[in-house]
């Protein structure tokens, strides 16, 4: 038996969406039927574990703590690959890619894979050189030419991108156009789920000094992402409670302190949900989802995760008109766009949803009519279609 091989580097902490893309790649292959294993460097091993260097190929399934954080199904295979004590003390980006490249994929990994799916440039390279298919995935601009040994290379399928922008910087990077794709982003088909009962147990916790409506934001707590426009679009609508997921700790302290000193009192910072499936239930809870992203470099290359989650959901949202999403102007249903950077269009903006779109506690089923589309396992059928040495094994789990 031969498997299809998703290899990440996992740190299970907050704010790694990378990660969180990784794990629901691997995720969605395994739930349309295909024998997957997703891999990465283990570095909490005991050092008397040592036989699993020279024995790695043990799969497991993932630890409840595993799926509560990632939110997953249980089709998947993980296989954690030890990173030795002694490379761990000197651990540097040589030694781990040439650990992983050089030993543990020609030796133990190569003849029980058909295709090697990454992030990870230095792992595509190996899987190519070692005659394995390849998907690569580059989402930001490339900082340096493409080795073109590798990229024209027949085991080198495809580079995914998340934007046409970003594709074009590839391409400009020295990847054949043949080779050179985008895809948007997806969700987890647990969004579909309905938990009205837990919904509304969000909205008792959440909602304040008899505030009746409530606006969620879900994501990394950067200020490219819109956090601190957020913040100054709740002072301007102080009879609006907002509540802000996501982020590190320090970053959750770092935009407390802001509000606080903004004297922005209808704003919660909840920080990282665990287990993420919660995330399902606060999105239905809320009037509105915000996406208040800026403009800017960042916006060019941003196919946000939490966008096809808000669509899911079927609760109306309110986003910015960034590139990657001007798609989604025209053909979302139930959203109120509008100019990024501009605090008071955004809270006009969020003031004209909530009298277009009241609340539903079933949602609004144009949305999560429409999202199906945009599903992980949707975009891995894309995937597969350039891998045609895989074979289904005959089940599969879809939205």
């Amino acid at each position: 038996m031969k498997y299809y091989l998703v290899y990440s580097e996992l740190s299970q902490q907050p704010d790694s969406a990378h990660e969180i893309h990784d794990v629901m790649c691997a995720n969605a292959m395994a739930n349309l039927g295909y024998k997957t294993i997703l891999t990465y460097p283990n570095y909490s091993q005991s050092n008397l574990n040592i036989g699993s260097l020279f024995f790695p190929f043990h799969l497991q399934k993932p630890s409840s703590n595993f799926i509560e954080f990632y939110d997953i199904q249980d089709q998947l295979n993980v296989l954690p690959l030890l990173i030795p004590k002694l490379i761990r003390k000197g651990i540097n980006r040589f030694n781990l890619s040439s650990l992983m490249c050089k030993y543990y994929l020609p030796i133990y990994l190569k003849n029980k894979i058909t295709a090697v799916h990454t992030r990870n440039w230095n792992f595509a390279k190996a899987a190519v050189k070692n005659k394995i298919p390849t998907i690569f995935e580059r989402h930001y601009f490339p900082e340096n030419k493409f080795d073109q040994a590798i990229v024209n290379n027949p085991y080198f399928r495809v580079c995914i991108s998340q934007s046409e922008l970003t594709r074009q910087s590839i391409i400009d990077a020295g990847m054949p156009t043949d080779k050179a794709i985008w895809l948007h982003n997806g969700f987890n088909q647990t969004f579909l789920e309905r938990n009205s009962d837990d919904a509304e147990t969000w909205r008792k916790q959440l909602l304040k000094n008899n505030r009746k409506k409530l606006v969620i934001y879900s994501g990394a707590l950067y200020p490219f992402k819109g956090i601190d426009l957020l913040i100054d679009v709740a002072k301007l609508l102080p009879n609006i409670e907002f509540a802000i997921t996501g982020g590190t700790e320090e970053q959750v302290k770092h935009y407390q302190t802001i509000a606080q000193r903004k004297q922005v009192e209808n704003i919660t910072f909840l920080g990282w949900i665990v287990p993420r499936s919660r995330l399902i239930s606060l999105f239905q809870a809320a009037d509105i989802l915000a996406h208040p992203h800026l403009s800017g470099k960042s916006a060019n290359f941003t196919n946000p995760v939490k966008f096809f989650q808000y669509l899911a959901s079927g609760t109306p949202i309110v986003a910015t008109e960034i590139p990657p999403l001007m798609f989604f102007k025209q053909t979302v249903p139930v959203a109120v766009w509008c100019p990024p950077d501009q605090p008071s269009i955004f809270a006009q903006s969020i003031q004209k949803a909530l009298e277009l779109y009241p609340r539903k506690s079933t949602g609004y089923q144009e949305n999560i009519e429409y999202s199906q589309k945009f599903s992980w396992e949707k975009r891995a059928e894309k995937i597969v279609k350039y891998i045609p040495e895989l074979h289904h094994d005959g089940e599969s789990i879809q939205p």
